[in-house]
């Protein structure tokens, strides 16, 4: 049942995203076009209420960055960094389905 949502998440990213450097704690970075807010968002949470995150958000497809984790970084445009803090995966079961990774400030 997966097969009609397979897709979505790189198509969204494609419309409505942006490059995005990314630099796992080990291994080279690389440019991932996916979508970076510092706009509150709400995802939902493990108990299935929705969750208010107020912090910048990374949304990137886990077919991408399936070892995504804390302490990782991301650069976006102007040369701002910031250090990934949590990571949420989505209900979606997609297999690109998007995970939403909460974000600090570390340089910009």
């Amino acid at each position: 049942m997966t097969g009609i949502f397979d897709g979505m998440a790189g198509i969204l990213a494609d419309v409505v995203g942006t490059s995005i450097t990314y630099h796992p704690a080990s291994g080279a970075a690389r440019d991932i076009q996916s979508v970076f807010r510092e706009a509150p968002i709400e995802v939902e949470g493990a108990d299935g209420h929705e969750v208010l995150i107020t912090a910048p958000t990374w949304r990137v497809s886990r077919a991408i960055v399936p070892d995504v984790r804390r302490g990782d970084r991301i650069a976006v445009s102007g040369g701002r960094i910031f250090r990934v803090m949590a990571v949420h995966p989505t209900a979606s079961p997609a297999m690109d389905a998007f995970v939403v990774c909460e974000l600090q400030v570390v340089e910009g």
